[in-house]
């Protein structure tokens, strides 16, 4: 099967399962795991913050610091298409009890973006009768517009305009990496404009399991604590720690072999009739494409091609998403859009 469904379907290499075998552990709980905390050490120099902790998951990333950010009943300022609005199964208000302002940036602007402006106009006045803005979430990459990159200067200016209303950032840093080899932008350079940051393992990095949260001492130090009260609470974490680090090493730099792929795909896709889609606009490794032209539908596409062993994914009536990561070679693109060609020809 080539797995275009996800860059979170990637599976350890072999290298990385050596690793893991040979980890260092101990008690993560008492700081005890040394694996863990030269991951912790790593990730702080990375994206330039005091402190960090190990989490199962992004999605818990996100919701232990909206939870350390905010307030009940305070609200929490988000792009419409993000991760944190549309697919933490309402976490934010289940978990922190805050509301989720959505706010889309301007007409020509990068898609999945906001700008200062936006924040402005979304940030609530001193009332009673409002929920108090508290928080402001980006997303890096910005998935669901097709893994668009914040451009640098944007994200500093909403940053600031947040920070002088009072405001907190935090970035949903998933696939913060692809953004870093696109723009050849470091790390840390795009996290100064947020509080707290977290980057994400399980995607195109190639691990198994893993996020790490960064920010302040005191917010990492609070961020323990819900990871104690969530269930997150991990002991010999130091096999998947061990993946990470070992991610860091060998698995950044060629990152540019994803990118490089789906703009492969993403032109090839553009020669076939009947399917919508701008080259120009694939900036890392998730490409969307519109079948709306050949009058079949996406989730009718994915089935086909999945007959033919390719899995993509369908978003929304004619819309279909598909992601190149660590397992697909420049071969497995070439032969997943013959099974397109072949799906639209046999309807043709």
């Amino acid at each position: 099967m080539i797995d275009l469904f996800s860059d979170t379907k990637t599976k350890p290499t072999e290298a990385m399962r050596r690793a893991i075998a040979c980890a260092e552990v101990g008690d993560e709980q008492k700081f005890e795991d040394p694996t863990i905390n030269r991951l912790r050490e790593r990730v702080c120099e990375l994206l330039g913050k005091e402190d960090a902790v190990f989490l199962p998951s992004g999605t818990m990333a996100n919701e232990i610091a909206i939870a350390v950010h905010c307030r009940p009943g305070d609200e929490v300022i988000a792009e419409a298409g993000s991760h944190i609005v549309n697919y933490e199964g309402g976490g934010p208000a289940a978990l922190a009890g805050v509301m989720v302002r959505a706010v889309t940036g301007p007409p020509g602007g990068v898609p999945g973006t906001f700008d200062a402006a936006a924040l402005r106009a979304a940030v609530r006045g001193e009332s009673r009768y409002f929920p108090r803005s508290r928080l402001v979430c980006v997303e890096q990459t910005a998935n669901t517009a097709g893994g668009r990159v914040w451009p640098l200067a944007q994200l500093q200016a909403v940053g600031d305009a947040a920070h002088a209303m009072g405001l907190a950032t935090h970035m949903d840093g998933a696939r913060l990496m692809n953004a870093v080899v696109a723009a050849r932008v470091p790390a840390h350079v795009f996290a100064q404009a947020c509080d707290s940051v977290w980057i994400d393992f399980s995607k195109g990095l190639g691990c198994p399991v893993g996020a790490m949260l960064a920010g302040r001492r005191d917010f990492i130090a609070e961020a323990w604590r819900l990871k104690q009260r969530w269930g997150g609470a991990l002991r010999q974490s130091g096999i998947l720690g061990a993946a990470a680090l070992y991610a860091l090493d060998h698995h950044v730099d060629r990152l540019a072999e994803d990118h490089a792929n789906a703009r492969l795909l993403a032109a090839s896709l553009a020669e076939l009739p009947g399917v919508g889609i701008d080259p120009s606009t694939v900036e890392t490794n998730i490409v969307f494409f519109d079948v709306a032209g050949t009058a079949l539908g996406a989730a009718t596409v994915c089935a086909a091609l999945e007959r033919r062993g390719v899995q993509m994914g369908a978003f929304g009536e004619t819309v279909i998403r598909a992601v190149t990561h660590l397992d697909i070679r420049r071969e497995d693109v070439l032969q997943a859009v013959d099974a397109v060609r072949e799906v639209l020809a046999a309807r043709g």
